[in-house]
């Protein structure tokens, strides 16, 4: 599900660790240093290459998520000459906002539409910019109740228009859902709600949902618009009860806020397909879709990636309820109706819930006819290419035997699906041969801590013992997805190499610990155990596999090959000086391709926005921003500015370690005449 993380390098009693000699690290500070410094932004002005206007209308810039953009006027050439031209700062980041766990993580994309971006707070503000000057339009607080939210985030908005009523308040309107579960209609020119929409222009998403208190059930995604209608799922609190909250993904109209539809991931049609007749209770425990949808118009499909049924690392009391987990579920947009559904995970026990919105392009099938195609990225690692009309693999995919021995209580899938023609972006095995340190002697201590473990690959099950989860909660790819250049058909895909370990606690261990006043975060209620969840790290708190501890990967979706894999990420920020080190670092947040061959990504925890080169992986510029990029960058150029803007979120993200912060930043190339 929707995981933080644990924050790295810092000092942990644990037994791994990381080694490697002083000299040289000491060459490799240097080297680090040297390469920043190569990085830094001229100043000297160009002239700009004319691009046509082009705004950014959805969370992934178009309804299938490629995040790509046609725009070129950056280029190879002249990326390094890029520079900061505004910044905004949201003031959600206060003393009042600091109080643990409920952090905030700034991780909203905006949305340019006529001029103006469009975005929203962690705390669920909601503030429309200026995008040639960043300079305030409006704001809307809808004063959500961030208590008990392990996570408080918004990633985006979403918008719609009405051309007939042009002029008229409300006819181009701002949707936006708070952490608190409401979902507003604002007017875009005002930031005023619409009155004609729910109830003084929100909706309560919790009715329908029964028992629930703060922190349950939260949305952290943009709704997905559609012919009118807005289609949004939500975010159930992890490895808390076998009685959950339901995981109902629900369809509302977008000009009134009235239920259409909803769809439960109940395996019995009985509980799953609802329409709105009078007040019901949504069948508990099902799983849930927190992340972004991905919609095909002309199908008439919209897709949702989802988690897996509740507690996460037990599924011994699931009775059914696996049915529609860690799957791309396809509803019809006007009935909610399930057309097909693909499992990429059966009876996930390892947090491998889908959290990257699936990607829309053609691909061409092994008779080279070309084929509707979605791309569903996994915390796994793995990528799944389907022909979206029905969701049959396009490349083959074969059930492979996993291990097995799992805790009493407990039941396990004999196999697991894997995709043969797709590399994975995240490596798949994890060895005592991959445990590494700074020194000989943090070395020996991660080689001890992984034989303490229970590890045999991606799918070990959980155990008492201890299980190391490598990919780990954070994967793989997470709620950032990847980006798609849908002409070349190159995949980019950002991933965090952490291994993590799961350990169950048996429940009167567990229910002692809470008897003396231990909070468990996971305690698994109504099944035998809770469960400790933790990285694998070393005494110096750095990771203990081998470096990168992040990368970003290129792969050429056609051929199935990877084209250039490179570090993404120094340790600044996460360690003290010297040790500032080309090692890679956790991300989260995801890519943006430009037709000019770049690739934008901010998403490390060291800090930076940086430029990649399409076609080589190599870092062609970076910047440091004013607090951690954990966010994905847009794109645009509007009608009253000739220059190509790129804009990212830079807050931080408090379980990642990053510098906390509360800025939206644009950067652009330094015009000859300014606009």
């Amino acid at each position: 599900m929707d995981h933080p993380t644990p924050s790295l390098m810092t000092s942990r009693d644990t037994d791994c660790s990381l080694g490697w000699n002083w000299n040289g690290l000491l060459v490799l500070t240097i080297a680090s240093l040297f390469l920043q410094a190569c990085h830094n932004t001229s100043n000297e002005e160009v002239d700009l290459k004319p691009v046509p206007v082009t705004e950014w209308q959805h969370y992934g810039n178009d309804p299938g998520g490629s995040r790509y953009s046609p725009l070129d006027q950056i280029t190879r050439e002249n990326v390094g000459q890029l520079r900061e031209v505004w910044r905004y700062h949201t003031g959600d980041l206060t003393d009042d906002n600091l109080v643990p766990p409920n952090i905030p993580a700034f991780e909203a994309t905006p949305l340019l539409i006529d001029e103006t971006l469009y975005l929203c707070s962690p705390r669920s503000r909601i503030i429309a910019l200026d995008a040639t000057t960043g300079e305030e339009r409006w704001t809307f607080d809808p004063e959500a109740d961030t208590r008990g939210h392990y996570l408080v985030t918004c990633r985006g908005v979403s918008h719609d228009y009405w051309p007939e009523k042009a002029g008229q308040q409300c006819a181009r309107r701002i949707y936006a859902a708070t952490v608190d579960a409401r979902l507003f209609a604002l007017d875009a020119d005002t930031g005023a709600p619409c009155q004609d929409f729910g109830e003084e222009g929100s909706v309560d998403l919790t009715r329908g949902l029964g028992p629930l208190e703060g922190g349950d059930y939260s949305i952290t995604s943009p709704a997905t618009v559609v012919d009118h209608k807005l289609i949004l799922g939500g975010l159930v609190l992890d490895n808390q009860s076998v009685d959950s909250v339901a995981g109902v993904v629900r369809a509302f109209d977008a000009h009134t806020g009235a239920l259409l539809w909803a769809w439960n991931p109940h395996p019995d049609p009985t509980e799953a397909h609802h329409l709105p007749v009078g007040e019901e209770t949504y069948a508990r425990s099902t799983p849930n879709a927190w992340t972004v949808f991905s919609v095909d118009e002309q199908l008439g499909l919209v897709f949702v990636p989802t988690g897996n049924a509740p507690p996460d690392f037990f599924g011994g009391l699931r009775e059914g309820l696996d049915h529609y987990s860690s799957s791309i579920v396809a509803l019809d947009i006007e009935t909610g109706k399930v057309e097909w559904h693909f499992q990429t995970v059966h009876h996930d026990l390892w947090d491998y819930d889908l959290a990257s919105q699936p990607v829309l392009l053609d691909l061409p099938a092994a008779d080279g006819e070309m084929v509707p195609a979605l791309i569903q990225p996994t915390k796994m690692g793995r990528l799944f290419a389907l022909d979206r009309r029905t969701g049959t693999p396009i490349y083959p995919v074969e059930e492979e035997p996993v291990p097995q021995q799992p805790v009493p209580g407990e039941y396990l899938s004999a196999t697991q699906p894997i995709q043969k023609h797709l590399p994975a972006l995240h490596p798949q095995k994890l060895s005592e041969e991959d445990m590494w340190g700074f020194t000989p002697l943090d070395r020996r201590s991660c080689v001890r801590a992984f034989r303490k473990y229970r590890y045999e690959g991606p799918y070990t099950p959980p155990s008492t013992q201890g299980t190391i989860n490598y990919p780990g909660t954070l994967g793989g790819s997470n709620w950032g997805s990847v980006a798609v250049h849908p002409e070349q058909r190159i995949l980019v895909g950002n991933t965090s190499r952490l291994p993590m370990v799961a350990r169950l606690i048996p429940r009167e261990e567990a229910d002692h610990r809470e008897s003396m006043g231990e909070t468990l975060y996971h305690p698994q209620r109504g099944t035998p155990y809770a469960v400790d969840i933790f990285p694998l790290l070393s005494p110096l708190g750095a990771p203990c596999n081998a470096p990168p501890w992040g990368a970003l990967t290129a792969i050429d979706l056609v051929r199935g090959e990877v084209l250039w894999e490179t570090t993404l990420g120094t340790t600044q920020d996460l360690a003290p000086a010297p040790l500032w080190l080309h090692l890679g670092a956790p991300n989260t947040g995801g890519p943006l391709i430009t037709d000019s061959q770049l690739v934008f990504i901010g998403a490390a925890a060291d800090g930076y926005l940086r430029a990649f080169d399409l076609e080589s992986g190599e870092e062609l510029w970076r910047d440091r921003l004013p607090a951690g990029g954990q966010a994905t960058p847009m794109t645009y150029r509007v009608a009253s500015d000739p220059r190509q803007f790129v804009v990212i979120s830079a807050g931080g993200h408090a379980h990642l370690g990053s510098r906390l912060g509360d800025a939206v930043v644009a950067y652009a190339l330094p015009a000859k005449q300014e606009p």
